[in-house]
């Protein structure tokens, strides 16, 4: 899994983290979790403002 999987990135931090304030989160937690994911094989300085909104935004998609 790398930085362009946005779905699966947010169903797997879904399983992980289903109490967390999604909206308030902080990029830089964001980024950490996702990067701890199990599977997660990607480069961590890949990562960018718009790679973890969209991340967000997915994350949001998934609990509705």
């Amino acid at each position: 899994m790398g930085w362009t999987d946005i779905n699966d990135i947010a169903i797997a931090l879904q399983e992980r983290h289903p109490e967390v304030d999604v909206v308030n989160l902080r990029f830089t937690d964001l980024h950490r979790w996702v990067c701890a994911l199990p599977g997660f094989s990607d480069d961590p300085n890949r990562s960018n403002e718009k790679i973890l909104e969209a991340i967000q935004q997915a994350w949001l998609d998934e609990r509705d």
